[in-house]
């Protein structure tokens, strides 16, 4: 596939499967107050520097904003970019317990196996030993069934940011199998050098010309309505 033609679906993508589907599950779930589990004096302190005031509104945005703004949709990011990738032919899913996809690098022309993470920040210290014994495991599985393979194509891939970024957690991990970051990595899946600074530019342009159709302000003044009349709250 040309590199016009794959920019194009792949923003598309973005446009239809993350945000579109983030703008349809906040109005369907988030704005719903079955949706959350409440700690009754957490929320009320939070609706308190929300709005000075214990208030349905106050009571919504408390629960509303770090659901819809972080949890939600950072979340399901990674899971997506992964469909996207397989639904595109860029990679398939992989057979082994542990990684995500399986791709030739077109770079090296070596087949990977590949975890995938979001960002240069996206693992903890506890995250570290779990994976390599995951590289590990598929090493030695290779190694009796006779497949040629070396560390270097056992990779996490992070999709965005750059090498400078990357965390102690990740560092480690690079010590042993590649880390491969933002523009190297979509190199490596894609074949086109500049594709990740391309599909950048393009989800600038998607993202400005988005039209919010003011679904978040919606979603937390339904959810507020129907604070003002359940039973978990006494606002008398």
């Amino acid at each position: 596939m040309e590199e016009k033609e794959l920019l194009t679906i792949v923003t598309d993508y973005f446009g239809k499967k993350i945000f579109q589907n983030h703008k349809e599950n906040v109005l369907k779930n988030h704005s719903k107050l079955k949706s959350y589990k409440i700690n009754p004096i957490i929320v009320k302190y939070l609706s308190k520097i929300l709005e000075d005031d214990f208030t349905p509104l106050g009571i919504a945005k408390a629960l509303y904003y770090p659901r819809v703004l972080g949890t939600s949709i950072n979340t399901s990011f990674g899971t997506r970019i992964q469909n996207m990738f397989i639904d595109l032919g860029l990679a398939n899913g992989s057979l082994i317990k542990g990684m995500d996809i399986e791709f030739i690098d077109k770079v090296d022309n070596r087949k990977k196996w590949c975890q995938l993470k979001s960002g240069p920040n996206t693992i903890n210290s506890e995250d570290v030993k779990p994976l390599l014994k995951k590289f590990s495991t598929v090493i030695n599985l290779a190694r009796t069934n006779s497949i040629n393979l070396n560390n270097n194509d056992l990779i996490v891939g992070v999709l965005y940011g750059e090498k400078y970024q990357l965390s102690q957690h990740y560092l480690l991990i690079d010590k042993e199998h590649p880390v491969i970051v933002g523009k190297e990595f979509w190199h490596r899946l894609t074949g086109y050098p500049k594709f990740y600074s391309k599909l950048v530019t393009n989800l600038d342009l998607l993202i400005i010309n988005i039209d919010t159709e003011d679904f978040f302000t919606k979603g937390y003044i339904a959810l507020a309505e129907e604070i003002k009349t359940s039973d978990l709250f006494d606002f008398s």
